[in-house]
């Protein structure tokens, strides 16, 4: 079983900055694929970022369309924690975010139905 425990949300003024961190239970942290997904208000889930490794210091990260060039998804494996910088917050940014782990390398991180375990969610919320 594997825990996650995501924290760093908040209230932030439009074009501000902050940084989601997800902290993970488990060995075998390295090995999994690691994903952030938003749920705004009355929306489905949506993927906005996805990271794994690929050995060494190499990483593969994949980012959602709508976030690409503000966010960044980056991990530290020896601490069994991945992040999920935002930058340029716009209002439209504001949902509650979700870590989520797959036991499995994949391809492509943004299918939410591959992942094996949620985190409950820290709320992000970008004033106007």
């Amino acid at each position: 079983q594997v825990q996650l425990v995501e924290s760093g949300g908040g209230l932030v003024q439009a074009g501000g900055s902050l940084r989601l961190s997800c902290a993970a239970s488990g060995r075998t942290f390295s090995c999994y694929t690691m994903g952030w997904f938003r749920q705004g208000p009355g929306k489905e889930r949506e993927f906005v970022a996805a990271i794994r490794w690929g050995g060494a210091s190499l990483y593969y990260t994949d980012h959602a369309d709508s976030v690409k060039g503000r966010f960044t998804i980056s991990r530290d494996n020896a601490k069994n924690t991945v992040w999920l910088q935002m930058n340029s917050l716009k209002p439209e940014d504001t949902a509650v975010y979700y870590c989520a782990a797959a036991q499995r390398w994949m391809y492509y991180g943004g299918n939410k139905n591959e992942y094996d375990y949620w985190g409950q969610g820290t709320q992000v919320t970008v004033s106007s």
